[in-house]
């Protein structure tokens, strides 16, 4: 895919409902006794994947409207392995669910999940009595779950990681006893927010969540937009000159504002109306920070599209206590300094992080995105502020997340940016 810069960038739109909040309403419709209508979901493939899963598993799913309708009511195995393609997220929340129940499954995806960790949800689930096996110990897909009756067990997580959380809690539904979770440090509710929706007897107290083995009962689902898609076109319209861009109907729940908060401490002129989800931003002079361990959780998805307004921004920026960036769909900290380097920027890596050097001048450049949607669309924002053309390979993994990213772009720029294969 190659771009050139637009001459402006200006108006609204709406991004796809959030990722997270779709997996979770498409798994929690299909646990729950009755049916659910699910509105507003994410249309890429990751969400796709966690569909073909539910009905492999015997779930029924029917269009509805602008919606699905799921009917829940889970068989004991599934009917073939499930392939989740690229998502890390529906990977470890069915890892949960397979462990509760009595039957056997078998776990897979592409090359880049098959290379992602995954003794961090098998560790915890074999603690409750799930027998998981896969290659290099259980920790790479594809992974074999037997599941049964399982005891509810008090768990400190080495990690904060809401899917390490979320898989848990979801092995807890079925276990005798409750099942507790503490984490190192706040991580996305989620999960915990959408049991209590439908029905599930949660408790959050601090970085301690417990759940109840209770039945969940249908309920219906408005997804709202994605806040990991609204926060590539924020950084857009702070770093293209003359620009405003209004994202609307963004989620803005715990934990997800975080690129928000950053933004605004390097001077961002931004506007957020929470009872709307209203998102403004407007073209800003930013100035580099320090973003450190504590900032992590809240913007573990949108660190490279930050990383893009910390080389726009005058200064230096460090980012550093993002080491989960190591295996996320690439290793998010190399491929972010490979891309930011691409275009010319003065940026190098740390073991837990990197720093940015900014205002360096902008030239088009190639980027290999490594298969990862974030790079691929984080490079195109900064391609709309480069000299010349830049070509970013790898440009198909944007449909995991944001198949109408390009449409978007096309909108804002008033057709002034195309992307041409």
């Amino acid at each position: 895919m190659s771009l050139t810069g637009p001459g402006h960038l200006s108006g609204s739109l709406r991004v796809p409902g959030d990722k997270s909040i779709s997996h979770r309403a498409l798994l929690l419709a299909g646990l729950a006794e009755g049916e659910s209508l699910i509105t507003g979901l994410s249309g890429g493939d990751d969400v796709r994947r966690t569909r073909l899963a539910l009905e492999s598993y015997g779930v029924r799913i029917e269009p509805a409207g602008d919606g699905l309708r799921v009917r829940g009511g889970l068989q004991d195995e599934p009917d073939e392995p499930l392939d989740l393609g690229n998502s890390g997220t529906a990977t470890r929340l069915f890892a949960g669910v397979c462990a509760g129940r009595d039957g056997y499954a078998v776990l897979t995806g592409d090359q880049y999940l098959r290379a992602r960790p995954m003794s961090r949800v098998a560790v915890p689930l074999r603690a409750m009595g799930a027998a998981i096996d896969g290659r290099r110990g259980g920790d790479l897909l594809p992974l074999g779950v037997r599941g049964g009756r399982l005891t509810g067990i008090d768990y400190d997580s080495p990690v904060a990681s809401a899917q390490v959380k979320s898989a848990i809690l979801l092995a807890g539904l079925g276990a005798s006893g409750p099942t507790s979770v503490r984490e190192p440090a706040p991580t996305r509710r989620h999960t915990e927010e959408m049991l209590a929706d439908f029905g599930g007897n949660v408790v959050v107290d601090g970085t301690r969540v417990t759940i109840e083995p209770s039945p969940l009962r249908a309920t219906d689902v408005d997804v709202p937009g994605d806040p990991s898609q609204a926060a590539f076109w924020t950084v857009a319209a702070l770093i293209v000159p003359d620009a405003s861009v209004a994202v609307e109907n963004v989620y803005l729940g715990f934990g997800r504002t975080g690129f928000v908060d950053v933004l605004r401490r390097m001077g961002a002129d931004i506007d957020v109306d929470a009872s709307t989800g209203l998102i403004r931003a407007r073209s800003t002079r930013l100035t580099g920070i320090d973003i450190s361990g504590a900032d992590i959780p809240s913007i573990i998805d949108e660190v490279p599209i930050l990383a893009v307004a910390a080389a726009a921004a005058s200064g230096t920026t460090t980012i550093s206590g993002a080491q989960e960036l190591r295996v996320k769909e690439s290793d998010r900290i190399a491929s972010t300094v490979r891309m930011l380097r691409a275009f010319g920027a003065r940026a190098h890596e740390t073991e837990d992080g990197m720093i940015i050097e900014g205002g360096a001048p902008v030239r088009g450049g190639v980027v290999d995105s490594h298969g990862d949607h974030r790079i691929a669309m984080s490079a195109c924002i900064n391609a709309l502020v480069a000299e010349g053309t830049t070509v970013i390979h790898g440009w198909d993994s944007v449909a995991t997340s944001y198949p109408g990213f390009a449409a978007h772009l096309a909108a804002l720029s008033g057709g002034a940016v195309t992307l041409s294969a």
